[in-house]
């Protein structure tokens, strides 16, 4: 089920016109959002209803036929439209800043309309490290300890924290117990992501770049693929991003601010599509063992 469900995703990607479980996620989030995130309790009202979804996500992989499995892997996993979308960032933007910023809003949070075309490089780089941590080892070592289940209500916290796990004014409160959910889903995956990446470049001195600087995220988590991709690429990621019109001055990750080129992208995805492949060989024997 896991390999028939990962081929898929290889094959397909997340084709727009199959409809994908997430975007129905969006929509409960966002309908009880809007009906919760008001008057008091914000906080309580934000948890109960994260805590609800997840359980329901879980729930409905439980009583799905085993052999709907694969179809839950091939819909949780990620890498190839993330890979996609990279790649595309990089070609728009070689094409024009404007096609690159509005090709790059599409796979980041951060307000992209003033963004350099370096940042705009650096944004789709960081958000490949970031999402093959989110998009591809976390949901595998959640199916790796629950099954294709728990794989389904990982896809739902990460659903929850891209959308209310913000510390803006309208979901500092509301979205806290959610976005501490997801810190503590990922926080495994995260440093395993940046493990598999240094094994497989096979540069061991990384080590000490990732001890440094994965700590230096406004995110537990995030910093540790980030750091491993700016260490192996010998770049600088961070700096101030803007989310929903609030700047937000992240620490910076490595001290080269070189200019980043497509070779740099292609590289990058080279080493995503291993990290994936040792991954998926990592979930099989496990789930075959345990």
């Amino acid at each position: 089920m896991l390999i028939a469900g990962w081929e898929l995703d290889r094959l397909l990607g997340d084709p727009s016109w199959l409809p994908h479980p997430v975007v129905g996620f969006g929509k409960l989030i966002g309908w009880g959002e809007r009906w919760l995130n008001k008057g008091t309790w914000q906080r309580l009202k934000g948890g109960i209803m994260a805590i609800v979804l997840i359980l329901l996500a879980f729930g409905i992989g439980w009583i799905l036929p085993r052999y709907c499995d694969f179809i839950i892997v091939f819909f949780c996993l990620a890498g190839t439209t993330l890979m996609r979308e990279v790649r595309q960032v990089f070609i728009a933007v070689d094409r024009s800043l404007d096609e690159g910023r509005q090709q790059v809003a599409r796979i980041v949070g951060r307000d992209t309309a003033n963004l350099t075309a370096q940042e705009v490089r650096t944004a789709a780089l960081e958000t490949l490290a970031e999402n093959l941590s989110d998009g591809v080892v976390a949901p595998l070592f959640w199916y790796i300890l629950l099954g294709a289940p728990g794989m389904l209500a990982y896809k739902m916290v990460n659903t929850l924290d891209s959308m209310i796990g913000y510390r803006t004014e309208r979901y500092c409160r509301f979205g806290t117990i959610a976005a501490r959910i997801d810190d503590i889903a990922n926080y495994i995956p995260a440093r395993l992501t940046a493990l598999l990446m240094i094994l497989v470049t096979g540069r061991f001195s990384l080590f000490r770049f990732v001890w440094r600087y994965g700590r230096c995220h406004a995110s537990p988590n995030s910093g540790w693929p980030e750091a491993a991709l700016a260490g192996i690429l010998n770049c600088r990621f961070g700096g101030p991003h803007d989310y929903f019109g609030q700047t937000f001055d992240k620490p910076y990750i490595g001290t080269n601010d070189r200019l980043l080129t497509t070779q740099d992208m292609m590289r990058s995805i080279r080493i995503a599509v291993v990290t994936e492949v040792l991954m998926v060989l990592i979930t099989c024997t496990l789930s075959y063992v345990l």
